[in-house]
């Protein structure tokens, strides 16, 4: 199993109740592809560098996971149509 981090960052307008049911989307798609969360790291409502999608602010969140390695192209393909998520990266992290 490989180590992977996912920077998210979730619309800064959506309510408490709908920023976490996308977080809990993201999640469950971690899981649904075998990946195993390790650890999620909540940084809080932030100013945006620039605006996305006519949004200043949104919510970020950092989440550690491990999975197999064909499986960060098939979450990346899922997390990319939610429309409450307004930029994300995954990467392999160094052991």
């Amino acid at each position: 199993m490989n180590q992977y981090e996912l920077a998210l960052v979730i619309n800064g307008k959506l309510s408490e109740e709908d920023r976490d049911a996308a977080l809990e989307k993201v999640k469950a798609l971690v899981e649904r592809f075998e990946g195993n969360i390790t650890k999620v790291d909540d940084w809080g409502k932030r100013r945006l560098s620039y605006e996305i999608q006519k949004v200043r602010e949104g919510y970020y969140y950092l989440i550690a996971f491990e999975s197999e390695e064909g499986a960060p192209a098939q979450i990346e393909k899922l997390i990319r149509i939610m429309e409450t998520v307004l930029s994300f990266l995954i990467v392999k992290a160094e052991v």
